[in-house]
């Protein structure tokens, strides 16, 4: 079920809020992370303005 939940996310433009958090604790250990609902507003800005959403990698 999980698989399935985490293929439709991607499918969406929605990647794991998960794999998020590991990424920001191994690269940027410094900053805090996004909230669960500020990483979802973020990835939805991204997906549908164009703006690239705040890629920092």
């Amino acid at each position: 079920m999980k698989l399935l939940r985490d293929i439709a996310r991607l499918m969406v433009g929605q990647p794991p809020y998960e794999v998020y958090l590991a990424h920001m604790a191994r690269h940027h250990p410094e900053a805090a992370p996004m909230t669960r609902v500020e990483f979802f507003r973020n990835r939805e800005a991204a997906r549908f303005s164009g703006a690239g959403g705040g890629k920092c990698c």
